[in-house]
């Protein structure tokens, strides 16, 4: 499993339809790309216009080869692109522990 970690920031004043947009994006176009696994959503307490996206994958390559390069990531920025301050910056990880 590959955690894909999004920092995202927002403009401000814009959260409540930003979390509208964000979970709808999730729930009908992530959620039908392959490879997906399920998603979390944080919002920053310091910084209410930081948002941390978690979305979970089988593999990398179902990341960023068959939902970036596909339609459906167009679809996913026309949904929550609007709302981006600057670009996000997104990193990959590999799961090294776990607890029960």
């Amino acid at each position: 499993m590959i955690l894909e970690l999004a920092d995202i920031r927002i403009h401000p004043g814009q959260n409540a339809a930003f979390e509208e947009a964000i979970e709808h994006g999730l729930k009908t176009v992530i959620h039908q790309a392959g490879g997906f696994q399920g998603y979390k959503v944080n919002r920053g307490i310091e910084n209410k216009e930081r948002y941390i996206l978690q979305v979970f994958w089988n593999t990398l390559e179902d990341h960023t080869v068959g939902f970036r390069q596909s339609p459906a990531f167009a679809e996913w920025r026309a949904v929550v692109g609007p709302f981006f301050a600057g670009p996000p910056v997104v990193e990959h990880f590999e799961l090294v522990a776990k607890s029960v």
